[in-house]
């Protein structure tokens, strides 16, 4: 059920709603999830964007989807992180995000889980002290010569 943000209705509100409104084990995952971030990062900001919970810090760590079969977790900058326990179950072919996939019955590894979050967080932090690289201009081309008419 999608749910437009009421004024005044805050982030956490609206994800709160949302594991309740689930009422299965997608908002029982959704739900350890979440306590599983706030617990590796306790400044994590919660957002709402595109329907679907978000967690923050310095720039976005994942999003929490819910499907029929699995909750998702993308992370947006995902192929940039390590993930030495195997976590990232999807979107492995793509250069930016990668995600886990977490099924019915399925056990989340909470000490890997956990690290996964620190090392989005480390690399939010980290492209955020670095100064974006400054691009070279581009190299002027230079008109292409007239050709001369050919003499006949």
């Amino acid at each position: 059920m999608k749910r437009a943000q009421q004024e005044g209705e805050s982030a956490s509100d609206l994800i709160d709603q949302k594991i309740k409104d689930l009422g299965d084990w997608r908002g029982e995952t959704l739900g350890k999830v979440r306590a599983l971030i706030q617990a590796a990062d306790p400044d994590v900001v919660e957002e709402w964007k595109w329907g679907t919970p978000v967690w923050s810090h310095d720039g976005i760590l994942c999003t929490g989807e819910t499907y029929k079969k699995a909750v998702k977790l993308t992370f947006a900058k995902g192929a940039s992180l390590a993930d030495p326990a195997g976590l990232f179950t999807s979107s492995l072919e793509g250069n930016v995000r990668r995600a886990v996939d977490i099924l019915e019955g399925q056990k989340i590894a909470a000490t890997a889980f956990k690290a996964l979050i620190r090392a989005a967080v480390a690399h939010n932090v980290g492209a955020k002290k670095k100064p974006a690289a400054k691009k070279k201009p581009a190299a002027k081309k230079k008109p292409a010569a007239k050709k001369k008419p050919a003499a006949r």
